[in-house]
C-alpha cells in the first residue's frame, strides 16, 4: 500500500515537473524575438525614401526610414500589420507574419491628395518614446495643413508658436523665441541655407511656401552635432523632392496671397523639377483691419525651385534656388535721428542657393556633400518730407559653406556620422546714401570676414533593449581677418585710447570650442520613457539692436577682439507617455540654460552707423528655465493638443564702470521671458467635406522698460531709467478659427479643390503692441495721469478680425 502511495505520488510530481517544463518551453518560444525589416523605394526611380512613417499593430510600434530608405527592429514572433506611409504618397498596408528573419522591399507611388493621420502616430512613437534625441519636433505638411493660420496661409513659424516653449516676440515680429532665447539664437535653414529674415508682412506669414516643404525639424534640446552656430535651437526646413512621372499643379488665391507650384519630370526616370511662387499685395486690406494701419503698405514675393538629377541608382544630384522680397511702409515705428520722414519704408531681400550630392555606397552607408551660398540684404528707405529725395540705408550678410558628412549603420542598433564644415561669413555692417540730402553725410562702414572651421561626429546607440544613447561632439574654429580696424578702450572712462589696423587676410582674432552633446532615453515600459540631455553650443553671430533702434535696422555682427562668442550649457529632462492605447499622449520637459556672453546694449546706446559698436553693447550672463506640459490627441475625428508653459529668462551684468551696468548689475527680466503660455489646437474633421479648426493662445505680457521718475531741464521733463523691463504689457490672447470646405464632387478625375476661410483674433481683443510715452502740455485728463508731466499710450495694432477667404486646388 505504501508503495503504490509512494508510486502515485512520483507521477504526480513528474506531470507537474513535465507541466512546469512545457509551460516554460511555451514560454521561451512566445517570447523569441526576430528581426523585421524594411526598405522603401520610389515606385517610379527606384531610389530609397527617407522619413517614410511605419506604424505596427498589434505592439503599437513603428519608426522612420533612414537615409538609405531602411528600418528594422526586433519583435517577438506575432502576426502584425503594418502600414506604411508618407506624405505625398499612397499609404500600403501589409501582414507579417514574423516567425523568423525577415526583409520587405515596399515602393511606394506618389499620390498627391492623403492626410493620413498616422503619420503623425508613427513619428511620435518613434521619436518620444523609441529614440533619445530629446524636444525635437517633427511636423509633417499634411499637419500643418490642419493648423489655423492668419490670412489663410498655413505656415510653419506660426504652428512653430503654438507649441510648448516656442514663442515670437509680439503681434508684429519676424522671428521665433525658443524657450526664453532671443531671435538670432535660432538657426533657420531651408534646405541647408541660412535664412535671416525667415518672414512676411510684419511676422504674420513665414517665407516658407506651404507646398514646397517635405519636412520640418525642430531641435530645441541635445541638438545633433551637425548643427552648430547658435545657442538655442535649430529649425530644419527641407524642400520636398519633386519625384513624379506626369505634370502636377498645385496652388490658391487668396484676399492677401496667391500662390502657383509646378512638379514635372524634364527627362523621364532622371530630372525632375519643382517650382513655386507665392506673392501678396495688402495695401488695400490693411486698414480695413486697424486705422492705425491707415499709412501702412506691404507687398511681398518669394519662390523655390528645386532640381532633382539621379544620374545613377546610387547618386542623387540636387539644386535649390530660393528668393524673398519684402517691402512695406511704417509709421509705427521710431524714427532716425536728423532723418525728416514721415514714415520709414523697409526692403527686405533673400537669394539662397543650395547644390547638394548624395551617394549611397551600399544599403548602410553614404556621402552627403553641400555647398550653400546665402545673401541677406535688408534695405531702410527714409522719403524726406516734403521734398523729392529719399535717404537709403543699406546692409548685408554674405553666407558661404560647405560641408561633406558619412553616414553609416553598423547594425540595427548602432548608427553615425561624421563630417566636416567650412562657413565664411562677409558683413557690411551699414551704408548710408543720403541721395540730394544736403544736412547728412554718407557713411560707408568698413566690411567684416570670418571663417569658422569645424569637424564633428554624432551617433545613437541601444546598448541594450531599454536603454538607447545619441551622442554628439563638434569642435570648431572661428577666425576674424582683416581688414579690420580694432579699437582698445580705457576701462575707467570707456574711451577708444588706441587703435590697430590689421591687412586683408590678417587674422584679428580666433577662437577654439569644443561641443559636447548627449542624449539618453530609458524605456520604463511599453508606453512610457524617461529622457534626459545635455548641450554645449558657441554663437559667433549676432543681431543687435535696442529700443531706439527697431529690429529692421539693427545690425549684424561676428565676434571680434572685444565681442566674445556667446557660449550656453542646456540641461534637460523629460517623461512621455501614451495611454488609451496610443490615442492620447502625454509629455513633460522641463529645463534649465545658463549663457554666457550674451549681447545686450548699455544704458542710452545708439549703434546706428556707429563704426566701433562695441562701446555700445555689453555681454551679459543669462538664465533660462521651464516646465512645459503637453497632452496631444493625434486621431480621431476630432484631434488636437493643449500645452502650457512656465517658464523665465533673465540676464545680468557684471560691468565694472557705472555707465555700462544695466539694472545696477542685478539680474532682470530678458525681452523674451514669459512666466505662463497656454496653447490649445482642436480640429473638427466631422466629415470628409467640412474641418472646422480652433486656435487659442494666452500668454503672459512681455517686459518693458518704463521710467522711474523725471526731471526738468529748461521746461523740458526728461524721464529717468534706472531698471531694465520694470514692467509687463498685458496680458497676450487671441482665437483663431479656420473652416476647410472640401467639394463633393471633383471637376474632373485630375482636378480637386477646396476653400479655406479663416478668422484671425475672432473676438478682436485689442492686444498691446506697445506703451510709450509722451511730454503732456496743459492740464487735459490730469485726473488719467495722476500729475505726472509725462502721459503713457498704448499702441495695438490688430485689434480687430481679420478675415480671409482661400481657394486652394490641385491639378494631377
Amino acid at each position: 500500500m505504501d508503495r503504490l502511495i509512494i508510486k502515485e505520488i512520483k507521477l504526480r510530481l513528474v506531470l507537474v515537473i513535465a507541466f512546469i517544463f512545457s509551460v516554460f518551453t511555451t514560454s521561451s518560444i512566445s517570447a523569441q524575438e526576430y528581426t523585421l525589416s524594411f526598405k522603401i523605394l520610389n515606385d517610379l526611380t527606384n531610389s530609397p525614401i527617407e522619413n517614410v512613417q511605419i506604424s505596427l499593430s498589434p505592439c503599437s510600434c513603428g519608426g522612420v526610414t533612414d537615409a538609405n530608405g531602411v528600418f528594422e527592429l526586433k519583435l517577438q514572433q506575432d502576426t502584425y500589420t503594418a502600414v506604411v506611409s508618407y506624405v505625398g504618397y499612397s499609404t500600403l498596408e501589409t501582414e507579417v507574419n514574423l516567425n523568423e528573419d525577415k526583409t520587405f522591399q515596399l515602393k511606394l507611388r506618389e499620390e498627391q491628395q492623403q492626410l493620413s493621420e498616422v503619420v503623425l502616430n508613427a513619428k511620435r512613437i518613434s521619436e518620444r518614446l523609441e529614440t533619445a534625441q530629446m524636444g525635437a519636433v517633427k511636423l509633417a505638411p499634411a499637419q500643418l495643413k490642419k493648423m489655423p493660420a492668419a490670412l489663410g496661409e498655413v505656415d510653419v513659424l506660426r504652428s512653430m508658436t503654438l507649441l510648448p516653449g516656442v514663442n515670437n516676440a509680439g503681434e508684429v515680429s519676424n522671428g521665433l523665441s525658443v524657450r526664453g532665447g532671443s531671435l538670432d539664437q535660432n538657426l533657420v535653414l531651408y534646405d541647408y541655407a541660412p535664412v535671416f529674415n525667415p518672414t512676411h508682412l510684419f511676422g504674420l506669414f513665414s517665407v516658407f511656401t506651404p507646398e514646397a516643404l517635405g519636412s520640418i525639424d525642430l531641435y530645441r534640446a541635445n541638438i545633433p552635432a551637425r548643427y552648430g552656430g547658435r545657442t538655442t535651437s535649430v529649425l530644419d526646413v527641407k524642400v520636398r523632392n519633386p519625384y513624379v512621372d506626369k505634370l502636377k499643379l498645385s496652388g490658391g488665391i487668396g484676399l492677401v496671397s496667391s500662390r502657383l507650384s509646378l512638379e514635372t519630370p524634364l527627362i523621364k526616370d532622371k530630372l525632375f523639377l519643382y517650382a513655386g511662387t507665392r506673392g501678396g499685395f495688402t495695401d488695400f486690406l490693411l486698414p480695413l483691419f486697424s486705422k492705425r494701419l491707415k499709412n501702412t503698405k506691404a507687398r511681398f514675393y518669394d519662390h523655390t525651385i528645386k532640381l532633382l538629377y539621379l544620374p545613377t541608382d546610387k547618386d542623387q544630384i540636387s539644386f535649390t534656388n530660393f528668393f524673398s522680397t519684402d517691402f512695406y511702409q511704417l509709421d509705427l515705428i521710431a524714427k532716425i535721428e536728423n532723418v525728416n520722414a514721415e514714415s520709414n519704408q523697409y526692403d527686405f531681400k533673400t537669394f539662397n542657393n543650395t547644390l547638394q550630392w548624395t551617394h549611397t555606397f551600399n544599403d548602410d552607408s553614404n556621402l552627403r556633400t553641400v555647398f550653400v551660398l546665402s545673401n541677406y540684404t535688408p534695405k531702410t528707405l527714409f522719403p524726406e518730407m516734403d521734398r523729392d529725395n529719399v535717404i537709403a540705408y543699406e546692409s548685408q550678410i554674405n553666407f558661404a559653406s560647405i560641408f561633406s558628412e558619412y553616414g553609416k549603420k553598423v547594425n540595427e542598433n548602432l548608427n553615425y556620422y561624421v563630417g566636416i564644415q567650412g562657413n565664411r561669413y562677409k558683413i557690411k555692417p551699414g551704408k548710408l546714401d543720403p541721395g540730394t540730402s544736403e544736412g547728412i553725410l554718407p557713411v560707408l562702414l568698413d566690411e567684416e570676414t570670418s571663417y569658422e572651421v569645424s569637424a564633428y561626429t554624432n551617433f545613437t546607440w541601444k546598448p541594450f533593449e531599454p536603454l538607447s544613447l545619441s551622442g554628439g561632439l563638434r569642435f570648431t574654429n572661428f577666425t576674424f581677418v582683416g581688414p579690420y580696424t580694432a579699437a582698445t578702450f580705457n576701462e575707467n572712462t570707456g574711451e577708444i585710447i588706441n587703435t590697430t589696423t590689421f591687412d586683408d587676410g590678417e587674422k584679428v582674432k580666433s577662437y577654439n570650442a569644443l561641443e559636447p552633446r548627449l542624449g539618453l532615453n530609458l524605456k520604463l515600459d511599453q508606453n512610457t520613457s524617461l529622457k534626459v540631455s545635455y548641450a554645449r553650443l558657441n554663437q559667433y553671430l549676432q543681431n543687435i539692436y535696442n529700443a531706439t533702434t527697431p529690429l529692421p535696422t539693427s545690425r549684424w555682427k561676428t565676434s571680434d577682439v572685444n565681442i566674445a562668442p556667446q557660449t550656453s550649457n542646456s540641461y534637460s529632462i523629460g517623461l512621455y507617455q501614451n495611454i488609451l492605447n496610443n490615442a492620447v499622449e502625454l509629455g513633460v520637459e522641463s529645463y534649465y540654460r545658463n549663457s554666457e556672453n550674451n549681447l545686450t546694449y548699455k544704458p542710452g546706446a545708439d549703434f546706428f552707423l556707429e563704426e566701433f559698436v562695441e562701446r555700445d553693447l555689453v555681454q551679459a550672463k543669462g538664465e533660462a528655465y521651464g516646465v512645459e506640459f503637453s497632452l496631444t490627441k493625434p486621431k480621431g475625428k476630432i484631434n488636437g493638443w493643449v500645452n502650457y508653459t512656465w517658464s523665465r529668462s533673465f540676464l545680468k551684468t557684471e560691468s565694472e564702470r557705472l555707465a555700462d551696468r544695466v539694472n545696477n548689475n542685478q539680474w532682470y527680466p530678458s525681452d523674451f521671458d514669459r512666466p505662463h503660455v497656454f496653447n490649445s489646437t482642436i480640429n473638427l474633421e466631422g466629415s470628409k467635406y467640412n474641418t472646422l479648426s480652433f486656435n487659442f493662445t494666452a500668454q503672459t505680457g512681455r517686459p518693458y522698460t518704463t521710467a522711474n521718475g523725471y526731471f526738468d531741464i529748461e521746461d523740458i521733463d526728461v524721464p529717468i531709467f534706472l531698471e531694465r523691463n520694470n514692467v509687463r504689457l498685458k496680458t497676450y490672447h487671441r482665437l483663431d478659427l479656420s473652416w476647410k470646405v472640401n467639394y463633393s464632387k471633383k471637376l474632373n478625375r485630375r482636378w480637386a479643390g477646396d476653400w479655406t476661410f479663416t478668422i484671425y483674433n475672432v473676438y478682436a481683443r485689442k492686444n498691446q503692441y506697445n506703451v510709450y510715452y509722451t511730454q503732456r502740455s496743459g492740464d487735459a485728463n490730469a485726473n488719467i495721469f495722476r500729475g505726472s508731466p509725462l502721459g503713457s499710450y498704448e499702441l495695438t495694432i490688430m485689434n480687430s478680425p481679420i478675415f480671409s477667404l482661400t481657394y486652394n486646388f490641385v491639378f494631377d
